[in-house]
Parts: C-alpha cells; sequence; structure tokens
C-alpha cells in the first residue's frame, strides 16, 4: 500500500506534529481557489506520484516547462499556472523509469523560510525487529550518500519495546542535531508524535527530509515519506515480515 504526500501530512497533522498548511488539488480549475486559500508570500507546488526524485525529475510533455515536479511560486497565480501544467502530464524521475507516471493529483503547500535542513527517519530495524530512529544533520541530501561520505553524520538507535519512547530519546536526538533552547522540546515532544504515529499506524518506515528550522526558531516537517505496512513489529506483535522489500512512495 503507496500514500501520497499530502496523505501522509494529513496522518502526522492528526497526531499534532507540525506540518505546513496545504491543498490537495485534482482539477486544473480548483488550482487557483485552492492556493487562494494560504497567504504566502511563497508557495510550494507538488506533483504527487508514488516515486521519488520528482524534484530533480522532468516532464515528457513540451507543455509542463522544463521544471521539475517540485515548483515555487510567489503568487496565487503563479502557484495556479504551476499546477495546471503539471496536471495529466508524464514525470520521469530516477524511480519511475523512462515511461514515468502521470500526475493526477498536486499538492499545493505554504512554503517556509529555512535557517537549517536536517534528516530524520523511523524505520523498522530487520534484525531485531524494533523500532530505529535515524537523524543526521545533513537535510535535503540523500541519504545514502551521506552514508557513503560521512557516515560520521549520522546518529541511529533503536527503542527498547519495553518501554516504548522516552523523552530521553528526543533529547539525544536534538543534541546530535545541534538543536538547543527551545528547539529541544519541541524536538523532544515531535520525536514522540512521530512515534506514536509509527505504532498505531504500523508503517514500515517515516521519512522527513528535510526536517526545517525556520528563522523564528519553529521546526517544521516538510517533505515525508510514509511507508505503511501488513505485518506489525515487535512493540505490537511478534512476527516475522512477510515481504521486506521496501516499497517506494509519494
Amino acid at each position: 500500500m503507496n500514500i501520497h504526500e499530502y496523505q501522509a501530512k494529513a496522518l502526522l497533522r492528526e497526531y499534532g506534529a507540525p506540518v505546513s498548511d496545504g491543498r490537495v488539488v485534482l482539477k486544473a480549475e480548483e488550482a487557483k481557489t485552492k492556493a487562494g486559500e494560504m497567504d504566502g508570500p511563497l508557495w510550494v507546488v507538488k506533483a504527487q506520484i508514488h516515486a521519488g526524485g520528482r524534484g530533480k525529475g522532468h516532464f515528457k510533455e513540451e507543455s509542463a516547462g522544463e521544471k521539475g515536479g517540485v515548483r515555487l511560486a510567489k503568487s496565487v497565480e503563479e502557484a495556479a499556472e504551476e499546477a495546471k501544467k503539471m496536471l495529466g502530464r508524464t514525470l520521469v524521475t530516477h524511480q519511475t523509469g523512462p515511461a514515468g507516471k502521470q500526475v493526477n493529483r498536486i499538492y499545493i503547500e505554504a512554503g517556509s523560510d529555512i535557517e537549517r535542513e536536517l534528516y530524520l527517519a523511523l524505520l523498522v530495524d530487520r534484525q531485531t525487529s524494533r523500532v530505529s530512529f535515524v537523524c543526521s544533520t545533513e537535510g535535503g541530501m540523500d541519504i545514502e550518500e551521506v552514508a557513503a561520505s560521512t557516515p560520521e553524520k549520522i546518529l541511529s538507535f533503536s527503542v527498547d519495546p519495553a518501554t516504548g519512547y522516552q523523552p530521553y530519546h528526543g533529547r539525544r536526538i536534538a543534541f546530535s542535531l545541534g538543536l538547543t533552547g527551545g528547539l529541544v522540546k519541541q524536538c523532544v515532544t515531535l520525536m514522540g508524535q512521530l512515534y506514536k504515529a509509527f505504532i498505531e499506524k504500523d508503517m514500515e518506515m517515516l521519512e522527513i527530509n528535510p526536517l526545517i528550522v525556520t528563522p523564528e526558531g519553529q521546526i517544521k516537517v516538510t517533505r515525508c515519506i510514509v511507508t505503511p505496512t501488513s505485518w506489525r513489529c515487535a512493540t505490537r506483535r511478534k512476527k516475522t515480515p512477510r515481504n521486506s522489500k521496501r516499497r517506494n512512495t509519494t
């Protein structure tokens, strides 16, 4: 089962996570109205397909323009125009293959000023069937590249299912990411929200890249991927996963 980015963010919002305001657009004529429901001054227009690499991708059709599947707009009109260009067109990324995938949904999201970009993920450790946190100061980058070039910048640890998430887990992540002051408290709260969502929704992976820090001193979820799973990890019941292959989303 795959879910789109806008669906993943709606899910995280239910658990209180600080997610940017956004609207899903299914028809071109809806784009301007939906974009106008947000104040700006920056809008992020995102193609919704079940494949990664959207921002670096390209469209087969010339009418979609030369930009990829994630575009910035500085007005309601520009956001609506970019949405119209992408709807119904075929987006090709490194994960879709040359055939690409048709874009039938657009997510228009309120943009945010960014001071720092961080990486955060929760996933199931295949060897222990425990939930693991993975974080890095190198947000916005491919985590595989970070692991290959600067592995010391990645912190990874699992959570004992007997105790579950504890505030010290969040503090460990915050200090590893170089967060201070009120950001530490925000991090502790957010990690608890994400862990609860991960367990209750039987996720296989939850990746936020980047997790941003704004100039106003707020932590905010931007691009996120949620992969649900058909089996439960050790915190719920002990079973061997039926399918260990990770699925691509958003």
